[in-house]
């Protein structure tokens, strides 16, 4: 159920090149999974901003956010006691219930922010999640601290090799000889190409695209699967790997 509500900013700080941290207070009743995202209503700006829930616990949400066009550079303007209209619960997240007791985390840039609710989750399930987060280069590495203390095994790929294993999460994961028997991921669509098509084990897949209305009215971020015409913001944005189609 999508619920439209205010939501007070409490902190909102740089913590990388381009990247954002942004603490927000208000109803988190409707979150319900890793991995769902929340639509935010930017003043001066037609269409909302969709941004992955990096966190959510006690009435309060994270969003982690890169700066790249007006409407977030106005974003990151944002001082605390800022109010802006929220719609959350959006999106159907990660299944954190796999049978794998050590699944992968994987993440390309702004899509790590996901996988610290999903790590925190699995931790409290019993699990030991292993998090392989990738990035262009060592500025932009962003949330590996904070999944070590949510009790992630945490690696990190950079493509300049400024930082952990040159090259991508692919490789990271080759270079650790970590198991693969089931993974989550979010990141940019040749990475979750890649792994889709690369990695044998099961797995889930978080898509970033370019949404308008969010809730499923506009299709206008419909995309092809195995089992028909599914729109990114109200099927997904995860859907599981056997289901995509990457041509």
């Amino acid at each position: 159920m999508n619920i439209r509500n205010l939501f007070k900013v409490t902190e909102n700080i740089k913590v990388a090149e381009k990247t954002w941290r942004m603490v927000l207070e208000g109803d988190t009743e409707s979150i319900k999974a890793p991995g769902q995202f929340v639509n935010l209503e930017v003043e001066g700006h037609f269409l909302r901003r969709p941004i992955s829930l990096c966190d959510a616990a006690d009435g309060k949400i994270t969003l982690l956010y890169d700066v790249v066009g007006e409407g977030t550079r106005e974003m990151s303007r944002w001082e605390p006691g800022h109010v802006t209209d929220v719609l959350t619960g959006l999106g159907n997240g990660f299944n954190p219930d796999c049978a794998a007791e050590r699944p992968l985390l994987l993440g390309g840039g702004i899509g790590v922010a996901p996988l610290l609710l999903l790590a925190r989750i699995l931790v409290a399930n019993g699990k030991s999640p292993i998090a392989v987060l990738g990035f262009n280069k060592a500025e932009d590495i962003v949330l590996a601290d904070e999944l070590r203390l949510a009790g992630a095994e945490v690696y990190v790929a950079t493509a300049d090799g400024s930082a952990g294993t040159k090259g991508f999460v692919t490789d990271a994961i080759k270079a650790h000889c970590l198991p693969t028997e089931y993974f989550y991921a979010c990141g940019p669509m040749p990475m979750l190409k890649a792994l889709a098509l690369g990695m044998e084990c099961p797995g889930e897949l978080s898509l970033d695209e370019r949404m308008a209305c969010g809730f499923g009215v506009c299709m206008c971020c419909s995309i092809k699967t195995r089992s028909g015409a599914k729109r990114i913001c109200k099927d997904g944005p995860v859907f599981a790997k056997e289901e995509l189609i990457f041509e």
